[in-house]
C-alpha cells in the first residue's frame, strides 16, 4: 500500500566510499599493402581501364549521395551495410543532427540511419519493435518512427520541453519527462495517443523510469535536488527523496528493491530503498556523474562520468566503485545488451558510442555515429 500523502526523505550521512580505477588500452592493429609494378607493355591499357573504373565509381557515388539526400528530405531512413543478424539492435538518438543511428550489437556496425525529428533525445522502443518513441524537445512532442519503413510517423503533442523517455515493463505505457511543465506525460501504445499526465513536485524533471515490476515511477528533478516517486497504479506522487545536486540517470536492481540515482553536481550515486524510500548509501563517482545502467544480474551498476570521460563500475554487494573504464568525451546515457555482455555508452562530444566488455571491464571499440549522441536504447 502507498499513502496518498507525500513523504519527504532526507539522505543519510553515509560516508563517501573510495574509488579505484583501472584502464586497459586496446591494442592497435597495423596493416601493410603490397604493390606490384605493371609491365611497360601493358601500362597504357591499364591506365585507360583505371580511368574508366574511376569514372564509374564517381558516377555510382554521386547516385548514392543523391539517393541519400532525397531519402533524408522525404523523412526516410538510410540503409547502410546489410545485416542478417538476429542480435538486438542499439538505437542512438543524435540530438545535433536529427537522426537515429542503428547499431547491430553482433557486428558493432552502424546498419542504418533513421530520421529522428528536429532534436531527438529520449527514446523508447515498442515491445513489438514496430515503433520508436522519440522526444522532440523544440516542438514539445513525441515523434514516432516506424521501423518497418524507416520513416517518420505521427507526432503526439505532450507539453513544453520533453526529455527523458522510457517504456513500462509490459510495453503498454511510454512516459516522457516534461521539463517545462513539471509533469510526466503518459502515452498509451495501443492507441499511440496521450492518455494522461502526472504532476510532480520537483522542478525540471529530466528522467522518468519504471521499476522492473512496473509499480513505481522514479523521476529525477534536476533543479529540485530530489527524486519524485510515483505510484503508477494510482497515478499519484507518494514520496520525494532528497539527493545530491542535479540528479540525472536512474536505474533499478532487477528485483526492484533498490534504485540507483546519479547526481551530476554532487559527483555521487545515491542508493535508495524502494520500500522505505530511505537513502541506503552514497557512492562517490567521477566528475559529473549522469547516466546509469544496471547489469541484468543485479551485481553491478554502471555510471557515466561526463567530466572524466569514463564509466565507473559499482559492486552492488558493497556499494563500492571497483573499476573505472575510459570512454569518449562527455559520456552520457547508456544501455546494456539483454545478456549483459556489452555496455554501449553515448559520447556526446566525441560523436561516437563506446562498447564495453562487461566481463573484462575493458573498452572494445568506438563506433562513429551522428552529431551529439544523447543516449542508447537496445531491443
Amino acid at each position: 500500500m502507498f499513502l496518498a500523502a507525500v513523504v519527504t526523505v532526507q539522505p543519510s550521512a553515509a560516508p563517501a566510499l573510495a574509488q579505484t580505477s583501472a584502464s586497459t588500452a586496446a591494442p592497435a592493429a597495423a596493416s601493410a599493402q603490397a604493390v606490384t609494378a605493371a609491365p611497360a607493355s601493358t601500362a597504357t591499357a591499364s591506365t585507360a581501364k583505371a580511368k574508366q573504373a574511376s569514372t564509374a565509381v564517381s558516377a555510382a557515388a554521386g547516385t548514392a549521395a543523391a539517393a541519400t539526400q532525397a531519402a533524408a528530405q522525404n523523412g526516410a531512413g538510410t540503409l547502410l551495410p546489410t545485416s542478417r543478424s538476429t542480435a538486438p539492435l542499439a538505437y542512438i538518438p543524435n540530438e545535433g543532427g536529427g537522426t537515429i543511428s542503428v547499431i547491430d550489437t553482433a557486428s558493432d556496425q552502424v546498419i542504418a540511419e533513421l530520421p529522428g525529428g528536429s532534436k531527438p533525445r529520449g527514446l523508447a522502443i515498442g515491445t513489438d519493435r514496430r515503433w520508436l518513441y522519440v522526444s522532440d524537445q523544440p516542438h514539445s512532442r513525441l515523434q514516432l518512427v516506424e521501423l518497418g519503413t524507416r520513416k517518420l510517423g505521427a507526432t503526439i503533442a505532450l507539453g513544453e520541453s520533453p526529455e527523458g523517455v522510457s517504456i513500462s515493463p509490459d510495453g503498454r505505457w511510454v512516459v516522457a519527462a516534461l521539463e517545462g511543465k513539471n509533469e510526466i506525460a503518459v502515452t498509451d501504445t495501443r492507441t499511440n495517443a496521450l492518455a494522461f499526465s502526472i504532476k510532480v513536485h520537483g522542478k525540471n524533471p529530466e528522467h522518468a523510469v519504471f521499476s522492473p515490476n512496473g509499480r513505481l515511477l522514479f523521476v529525477s528533478a534536476e533543479e529540485g535536488d530530489a527524486v519524485d516517486v510515483i505510484d503508477f497504479a494510482s497515478r499519484k506522487q507518494v514520496a520525494q527523496v532528497a539527493v545530491g545536486a542535479r540528479p540525472r540517470g536512474i536505474g533499478f536492481l532487477p528485483d526492484s528493491s533498490r534504485a540507483y540515482v546519479a547526481t551530476e553536481n554532487a559527483n555521487e550515486v545515491f542508493v535508495i530503498d524502494t520500500t522505505s524510500f530511505a537513502v541506503l548509501a552514497r557512492v562517490k563517482a567521477g566528475l559529473r556523474a549522469n547516466g546509469i545502467a544496471v547489469h541484468p544480474s543485479g551485481r553491478e551498476v554502471y555510471v557515466s562520468n561526463g567530466g572524466d570521460a569514463n564509466v565507473s563500475v559499482i559492486d552492488t554487494g558493497s556499494n563500492r566503485v571497483v573499476a573505472t573504464i575510459p570512454v569518449g568525451q562527455r559520456p552520457w546515457n547508456m544501455a546494456l545488451t539483454p545478456d549483459g555482455k556489452k555496455l554501449y555508452v553515448a559520447n556526446g562530444r566525441s560523436n561516437n558510442v563506446s562498447v564495453i566488455d562487461t566481463a573484462s571491464r575493458t573498452k572494445l571499440r568506438d563506433i562513429a555515429v551522428g552529431k551529439l549522441p544523447w543516449g542508447v536504447a537496445i531491443r
